[in-house]
């Protein structure tokens, strides 16, 4: 018999918009040393363009947050969409606790492995977490690491790497990129760290792309606002009455 009953598998979770902006301003004695219609030019986009850097800086380290910073101002980032406790809290209006299809996996290697995490049983517990993240065609296809597990990954595949002379008579140790095969996963393992890192220390993000995105409004995408009635200090305009 086939049920005819209401079948509605499609929910929606609902997030608010979240602005970041930076001010750009060029004092009149400025404008006088830089006299010239190049010279300005070039000094408003010298300007422009350390504005951008540092509103991207300031984006890249807030992902990895929940979104509760700056009074709840903040994006909404990998703290909340893929938190170390992932049967309680709220995201995108969904309750984790009420709706588990929402929950996402957790893997501690001290916790559910046995021991710390090292270079030699990364692979183990990669693998450990992998097998619980696919179904059917659906997997993650993008590992994101902090410095220390990318470098304790990187340390894993170096014992076994091998040097291929291709004539130049050149030889390196290392990896130009890395990948992540396990539990039939082609996903890309990169490194979000360096210099000032704000990743989470000491965590993996086993990511599905096509459920995740950066979504900015076409006339907010990293572009300058405002004009002669812009408001200095906000994105909003005064009205006459």
């Amino acid at each position: 018999m086939l049920n005819v009953s209401q079948n509605s598998p499609i929910s929606a979770a609902q997030f608010g918009i979240t602005q970041y902006a930076s001010a750009v301003s060029i004092s009149g004695l400025e404008m006088i040393q830089n006299s010239g219609k190049e010279a300005i030019i070039d000094l408003l986009d010298g300007r422009m363009n350390v504005a951008e850097a540092q509103l991207a800086n300031r984006i890249g380290s807030d992902i990895y947050l929940d979104g509760t910073g700056n009074s709840g101002k903040n994006i909404t980032g990998l703290g909340a969409a893929v938190p170390d406790a992932p049967t309680s809290g709220t995201y995108g209006g969904i309750n984790r606790a009420t709706y588990t299809f929402w929950q996402s996996v957790a893997f501690s290697g001290l916790t559910n492995g046995g021991a710390a995490v090292t270079a030699s049983n990364i692979q183990q517990y990669m693998d450990s977490l992998a097998v619980q993240l696919i179904r059917g065609t659906d997997k993650p296809d993008l590992i994101v690491a902090d410095n220390i597990f990318y470098r304790l990954y990187l340390q894993s595949l170096q014992s076994i790497q091998r040097i291929s002379d291709s004539g130049n008579s050149t030889a390196g140790a290392g990896f130009a990129s890395l990948k992540y095969y396990g539990a039939g996963m082609a996903s890309d393992v990169v490194l979000d760290g360096g210099i000032g890192s704000a990743a989470t220390a000491s965590h993996m993000w086993f990511l599905n792309t096509k459920y995740m995105m950066f979504r900015p409004h076409a006339d907010r995408n990293f572009v300058p606002i405002g004009g002669e009635r812009q408001a200095v200090n906000q994105d909003a305009k005064p009205t006459l009455h």
